[in-house]
């Protein structure tokens, strides 16, 4: 079984890749440009975007099962730019993987597909919960489109399944929604956003999604669903900010915002990072996406993973920070990890 991972240069697909390769799986790496990709022994690099049939037809011929990692994935951007990667992309994937006789494809979705503009906690739901009519961003509406796309591809002879791991973090991770924090965890320029309240989150070590998808790409009975992936249990935000900045030396945060203020901001915010010339370039210091993670609880029912895939979470929140540690030390300090990071 030969098994083709887009967005291997990515961490998610990058951690799969290594995953797959050291249990033994033929892995074809897809990515945009090798220069910035180093395949571990044994898995093949192909050259492909997910805006060229003809490169993805070339990707996925002659393999029997696809691995769906790439997206197009930030905050701000042209509607144009998410639709043609994240949606078209997966629609051309999708038949090109169907027409070369693949016999499954796995999408790396994420449970932002179900974040709307406005709404309270979500705590301990399950796959049962709609998406909502209208979305936080672009990134959640044309996730949920990818993964409706992908789920109702489905048939007898090529099953289709969707993982939603949410905050996936670990060793390997440069950018994403944790180290982003720590670089402003270390710019003291994060405020306490949580008013107060304990703000609960289910977040995915690394290893516990690359254990869910080397179990979907044989688990049977999964074909057009979707699962949740998480840690075991999910961690109280603001009071784990507050360790992760005593581990690492980080100012942690304590100036509050009032929520009036807070909402004014970020209004304010969106509709200049609205302009491309500055959200190309720049990070928002907050915006809409970022401030619902982080303040809106967000805990997930992972009943349906264990069940269909037999999949269970093994690293501790404690275990996998101390070998996130471990190998920022071996990086060479948070420094480094950080340099250069937007």
């Amino acid at each position: 079984m030969t098994v083709l991972v887009t967005g291997a240069s990515g961490f998610a697909g990058g951690a799969i890749v290594s995953a797959l390769t050291a249990a033994g799986v033929p892995v074809r790496a897809m990515v945009r440009d090798p220069a910035r990709y180093t395949a571990p022994a044994g898995a093949e690099v192909v050259v492909a975007e997910l805006r060229d049939r003809a490169a993805v037809d070339r990707a996925v011929a002659g393999v029997d099962t696809v691995v769906h990692a790439a997206a197009h994935l930030a905050e701000f951007g042209s509607a144009a730019t998410f639709h043609e990667v994240n949606v078209a992309g997966t629609e051309r994937l999708l038949a090109a993987a169907a027409a070369a006789g693949a016999r499954r494809l796995v999408f790396v979705s994420s449970p932002s597909a179900l974040m709307a503009p406005s709404g309270g906690d979500q705590l301990t739901i399950d796959e049962s919960v709609p998406y909502p009519d209208r979305f936080l961003n672009r990134y959640c509406e044309t996730k949920a489109r990818a993964e409706q796309l992908v789920l109702a591809a489905n048939t007898a002879e090529f099953t289709t399944c969707a993982l939603r791991p949410r905050a996936i973090w670990g060793p390997g991770d440069r950018r994403g929604p944790l180290i982003r924090i720590m670089a402003k965890l270390r710019q003291g320029s994060l405020p306490d956003l949580s008013g107060g309240r304990t703000v609960l989150a289910s977040l995915c070590y690394i290893d516990h999604l690359t254990r869910a998808v080397e179990l979907a790409l044989h688990a049977e009975s999964v074909g057009g669903r979707a699962y949740f992936v998480a840690d075991a249990e999910p961690v109280a935000l603001w009071e784990t900010l507050a360790e992760v900045s005593g581990r690492f030396g980080l100012t942690p945060p304590t100036r509050t915002v009032p929520a009036p203020v807070l909402r004014a901001a970020v209004a304010a915010i969106d509709t200049v990072w609205r302009i491309p010339a500055v959200g190309n370039r720049w990070e928002p210091p907050l915006s809409r996406y970022g401030v619902a993670l982080v303040t809106r609880s967000a805990t997930y029912d992972t009943t349906a993973a264990r069940r269909d895939l037999g999949w269970a979470p093994t690293v501790s929140f404690d275990e996998g920070l101390a070998r996130f540690s471990r190998w920022i030390d071996d990086l060479g300090g948070l420094d480094t990890l950080l340099e250069g990071l937007r």
